[in-house]
């Protein structure tokens, strides 16, 4: 499924990513690792070797061509770099019509806009093109910058989930934050 979205305002284009990247996403996510570490799941260290993100991403073009979930890498617009991932995953459709949604950027490209510019272009494809009625999303409480990404993209804080995942070695509690397809709606027409 070749897809590209773009926005040229901030540099940057969503792609999903393909076994091509493999290369490119595991040196991403071993530059992420230490300063991430406070905010993401205890990895083995055979996570971080090249069979096993040539797994993963097969595993992820597999849920996209299944329509249950969505990985995409951000781009530099200017030279192609991947600079970070946005995805959408465990896609219910039917009664429910939600998805889950995650993102992370390398830290030298922090600041820019580019993170919440991502998370836009995501979140409309998941409304646009998915169909859905909800994306939301878990953040941990002392995560004030995905916070703010979230909220400049009309998510709403809707409550506490008691430990609810495993993160640096333990259990903890998330921010629950979701936007609905009728919140971007009633935005657009403000």
């Amino acid at each position: 499924m070749a897809l590209t979205l773009y926005d040229t305002a901030n540099g940057i284009s969503l792609r999903l990513l393909t076994s091509q990247d493999t290369q490119s996403y595991l040196d991403l996510i071993q530059v992420t690792r230490v300063p991430y570490q406070a905010v993401e799941p205890v990895r083995e260290n055979d996570f971080y070797t090249l069979n096993a993100q040539t797994r993963r991403i097969e595993d992820r073009v597999k849920a996209a061509e299944e329509g249950t979930g969505y990985q995409f890498g951000i781009y530099t617009i200017k030279d192609s770099l991947l600079i970070g991932q946005v995805s959408i995953n465990n896609v219910v459709l039917g009664v429910a019509n939600y998805a889950d949604m995650g993102y992370f950027i390398h830290p030298d490209y922090q600041g820019g806009g580019r993170m919440t510019a991502a998370v836009k272009l995501a979140v409309a494809y998941g409304f646009r093109a998915l169909k859905l009625n909800r994306i939301q999303a878990a953040v941990l409480p002392t995560n004030k910058g995905s916070q703010r990404v979230l909220e400049k993209n009309g998510f709403q804080v809707e409550g506490t989930a008691r430990k609810y995942l495993k993160i640096n070695g333990k259990y903890q509690d998330h921010q629950i934050y979701a936007v609905l397809a009728e919140d971007l709606d009633e935005l657009a027409t403000n």
